[in-house]
């Protein structure tokens, strides 16, 4: 059985947010059950008894765990990594020797994401000890993971401060995902989302903000991503399983209520830790 399972669906910073008293920050705050990892995917081939995650988040350990709970027999074969921001790449610190100290674990890479792990310290020293190993993985070439597992990296417009930005299309024997943690606009990419989404059986798509007046005193055009809303109404004539994910901690699709049920009339529904999808 090949599958997919998310194991987070939070912006990089997650929820709770560091430094923030919002009512839904303080409720995470006093109740663990409430706390929201960063979003990342794994993915599960139990033939092969391989799994790989897509990012190494913050949270990287708890999702590491996630990942054996839902395969015990599978071990961590490699990291796909989407791009250079907070969330995406900095979980790779604790395959250093202070922590598993890992040998020659497979990080996928774009030529420039590479180039940026290799220039800068801490990521240099864990290629210097060994502790992983780069494989480069330009946009467009698919990567062969295990049989009947294929994941291939596509780019997409996002800031790109230090790396391009890439999202993924993961395709198995009978089904295929698009998951597309980070975009700053859909009219900016060279790829209608329409013809992603016929493509496709399911598709996890960046919902970052509900509304602009969510991070009042920040101008949101610097922290560019499509509104939810924007993307609910694109996808709402779409055959297949679309869900939002990467919701900052400020976001009401995180509670039942007029927003989430909004999203819910178009079709579209909210990703959430644990769900999964067989491939």
């Amino acid at each position: 059985m090949i599958e997919a399972i998310l194991l987070g669906a939070a912006q990089d910073a997650g929820l709770p947010q560091a430094g923030c008293a919002c009512e839904r920050c303080r409720r995470a705050l006093e109740n663990p059950a409430l706390r929201q990892y960063v979003v990342c995917l794994g993915l599960i081939h139990r033939e092969s008894r391989q799994a790989w995650m897509i990012d190494a988040t913050p949270d990287f350990r708890e999702q590491l765990a996630l990942l054996h709970r839902a395969a015990p027999e599978c071990e961590l074969a490699g990291i796909l990594l989407t791009h250079a921001h907070m969330g995406h790449y900095t979980g790779l610190i604790q395959l250093g020797r202070e922590a598993w100290n890992t040998q020659r674990m497979p990080v996928y890479a774009t030529p420039r994401m590479a180039a940026f792990l290799m220039r800068n310290q801490p990521w240099q020293q864990l290629t210097k000890f060994g502790n992983i190993a780069i494989r480069l993985s330009p946009p467009g070439q698919p990567i062969a993971l295990a049989p009947g597992l294929s994941a291939t990296p596509i780019a997409v417009p996002h800031r790109d401060e230090w790396s391009d930005t890439m999202a993924f299309r993961i395709d198995g024997p009978d089904r295929s995902l698009f998951y597309c943690p980070d975009i700053d606009d859909w009219d900016r990419w060279d790829y209608p989302l329409a013809r992603m989404l016929a493509e496709v059986d399911v598709a996890l798509l960046d919902g970052a903000f509900f509304s602009p007046a969510e991070i009042p005193g920040r101008n949101i055009a610097e922290i560019t991503h499509p509104l939810a809303t924007d993307t609910a109404e694109r996808a709402s004539s779409a055959d297949c399983d679309v869900r939002l994910l990467h919701l900052n901690h400020t976001n009401p699709l995180w509670d039942d209520g007029p927003e989430r049920a909004w999203v819910a009339e178009r079709g579209v529904g909210v990703a959430g830790t644990g769900d999964r999808w067989s491939l």
